[in-house]
């Protein structure tokens, strides 16, 4: 393992104090080890070492305040061990069953000042994780300016990722240096969390946090060799600190604990995407009856927006009429599509000033349509586009989701178009600490009338799906829409081929795939960048409880063959498996449907054709298996034959090998059922 100079750096930055205390975990298999470290002047820091090479050296810990600096003048007063191994079970994802396997200290610290703070920390097998926990004392108020948590990574390191200023995290994930010899050539941006980091000796580590519910959404950037915490702040707040003026990033109130701070750390990239170390981190369900939580398909009445063949507001070309929901909802039950969402049913589309969530349009029938949907057993999906009004929404909640549930509808897909969000406590960044707290509040509410959330325009996921199972599926994405209307042309192939490894790994994502025409009416020149069959395999390698093929019923029924793989694969799961791939690459995921002995097999590529292979071992030994294959024609390619595609059907067992060719933006998808 190749060592690089930071760590004369780490020597200035503990003004060379030896330490003069320090505690151990060690993960359950004793690969891993965490070491908590203080100074002689009571700063205090961590450091976490795999197999004896450190990974992370000497890492500062603490906070500053508007009422107290701290960063030292700690003193450790007590310390708790605790070794834990459970398994639990999803309500949905893409494990039926998680192992919860790690051993925890938690050091004790009393400040100079009183201030009581306590650390956590979890070493798991494939990583660690610490959480900072002020207990109920007499200072019960703080205003944090700054979170001082950094990451001193030993190894030259690159990382994906997006810029923290990206509207919506919509962008293309890029790679950018985070540590090197030469710590001038790091990047100098302020970058989104999570990062997905590739070490110089190949291995890997995924960096984010977890059950983020009242406390800004982190942010990081690098200097001086280290990965840094800058938390999003609150817009247009100072206060007053020690070393004077600085921006307020969050109130809290004792006893609290803020968000897990978590690296993921693997030697291979199946091992990083199988990791569920962010889940574990996140309490469990808090729902008490999950029966209503059902994960589904869907199509809606939303595509023919982005192409201009229809309009979100009332018009000749409106597309939520009566008439128009009335066909999706017919077309879905002979499909076998769980669901169909409408866009722009309800009043406040002409000019986005206020929404009504429980008006709908003249040409809107919801009481006819509820019942037409009951009687086909097909659920309506609602939509509630804010405008970044989220303080009229909130105050309006009881009386919206008492209304959907009324007329059947139990799930919701919210929307926050604006760069600003307008919460309870004024303008404000959507993933500032308002901004948090709204979320969770319509998650939580949500609940209360048995509806799932779908949430466009959030804050980045942290896991908490495992406590509130209704929140299904996420946004936060540079997702299909893009490949209708951007004027750069559209999203490249590489993007599909980087969102597993990145953004996914944060949690279900609502890219919408499954466009079946790439003719552009929009924008000439602007389109989907894939194959047919690279949109199959976005079902498979693209995860989400609520999976929707976006495309619109006429264009599914040109190419009904194709169409069937939509129609049949499921969207929860008894286990999953990256086979393999390369960020920004190609990615090739197995994926078993949960209750049944059926697999399904999913690979997208980049702009390169490909030729891969994937071993049949997931299948139970001494059986034999119908296998149809959606594949790439010989001579498809994304640009000029993006409709070339083959459908075989033959016999396999697990001694079998699958050989696939994916064209240049290409891909494929299998269904493999047992006889």
């Amino acid at each position: 393992m190749k060592k690089i100079v930071l760590f004369s750096i780490l020597a200035l930055a503990f003004a060379a104090c030896r330490p003069s205390s320090d505690v151990s975990v060690s993960s359950p298999d004793g690969t891993l080890s965490l070491r908590f470290e203080m100074a002689d002047d009571g700063s205090i820091g961590y450091s976490v070492q795999r197999d004896g090479d450190t990974l992370i050296a000497t890492s500062p810990l603490g906070f500053l305040t508007g009422e107290y600096a701290l960063q030292k003048g700690f003193s450790l007063i007590g310390k708790n061990r605790m070794d834990h191994s459970s398994v639990w079970e999803t309500v949905w994802g893409e494990e039926r069953l998680i192992e919860d396997r790690h051993n925890a200290l938690t050091v004790q610290l009393r400040h100079a000042s009183g201030i009581r703070m306590d650390i956590e920390f979890r070493v798991f097998d494939d990583g660690i994780a610490f959480r900072y926990i002020f207990p109920g004392q007499e200072q019960l108020y703080l205003t944090v300016t700054d979170e001082l948590t950094g990451y001193r990574f030993t190894q030259q390191a690159e990382a994906w990722s997006l810029l923290w200023r990206t509207e919506y995290y919509e962008g293309l994930w890029e790679k950018r240096r985070i540590a090197a010899e030469d710590n001038t050539s790091c990047t100098q941006d302020t970058l989104c969390s999570p990062l997905t980091i590739e070490f110089a000796d190949g291995t890997y580590a995924f960096l984010h946090e977890a059950a983020l519910t009242d406390y800004p959404a982190q942010n990081l950037y690098v200097r001086d060799g280290m990965v840094c915490t800058c938390l999003t702040p609150w817009r247009g707040e100072q206060g007053e600190t020690k070393s004077g003026t600085g921006t307020v990033k969050a109130y809290i109130t004792t006893p609290f604990s803020t968000p897990w701070r978590m690296v993921v750390l693997t030697r291979t990239l199946p091992e990083l995407v199988a990791s569920r170390i962010m889940l574990n981190l996140n309490e469990p369900c808090r729902i008490e009856d999950t029966s209503w939580i059902k994960p589904m398909k869907f199509m809606g009445i939303w595509w023919g927006m982005h192409i201009k063949t229809m309009t979100w507001e009332q018009g000749p070309r409106h597309g939520a009429t009566t008439a128009n929901m009335e066909h999706y909802l017919r077309f879905a039950k002979e499909h076998g599509i769980d669901a169909v969402l409408a866009e722009g049913w309800n009043l406040g589309w002409e000019d986005w000033k206020h929404f009504s969530f429980t008006e709908p349009y003249d040409d809107w029938d919801m009481d006819y349509l509820s019942a037409l949907a009951d009687s086909l057993g097909v659920q309506i999906i609602g939509h509630n586009e804010t405008g970044g009004n989220a303080a009229d929404y909130e105050r309006e909640l009881d009386t919206i989701y008492r209304y959907h549930a009324r007329h059947g509808i139990h799930a919701v897909k919210t929307g926050y178009v604006a760069p600003v969000i307008r919460t309870t406590d004024g303008l404000q960044w959507s993933k500032g600490q308002s901004g948090v707290r709204h979320y969770r509040k319509v998650i939580e509410t949500a609940a209360q009338y048995r509806i799932a959330i779908d949430n466009h325009e959030p804050v980045m996921p942290t896991g908490l799906q495992r406590t509130y199972p209704n929140l299904m599926t996420q946004e936060g994405v540079r997702g299909q829409e893009w490949n209708a209307w951007s004027n750069d042309g559209g999203s490249p192939c590489e993007h599909v081929t980087v969102l597993p490894y990145t953004r996914i790994l944060a949690g279900p994502v609502d890219y919408t795939p499954g466009v079946f025409c790439f003719e552009n009416p929009v924008i000439p020149g602007t389109r989907v960048h894939s194959t047919l069959m690279n949109q199959l395999g976005l079902f498979v390698c693209f995860y989400s409880p609520l999976q929707m093929a976006c495309d619109l019923p006429e264009h599914y029924m040109a190419h009904a063959d194709a169409f069937r793989f939509i129609e049949e694969v499921p969207c929860d799961w008894e286990q999953s498996r990256l086979v393999d791939g390369r960020i920004g690459d190609f990615c090739i995921f197995a994926r078993q449907g949960r209750g049944t002995a059926d697999w399904y097999i999913g690979g997208i590529t980049d702009e390169e054709a490909r030729e891969t292979a994937v071993p049949l071992d997931m299948l139970e030994d001494g059986k034999t298996y119908l296998l149809t294959l959606y594949r790439d024609a010989d001579d498809a390619d994304w640009l000029t034959r993006p409709y070339a595609y083959v459908i075989d059907n033959k016999e396999v067992t697990n001694r079998d090998t699958l050989q696939v060719r994916m064209a240049a933006g290409g891909g494929f998808a299998a269904t493999i059922k047992q006889k």
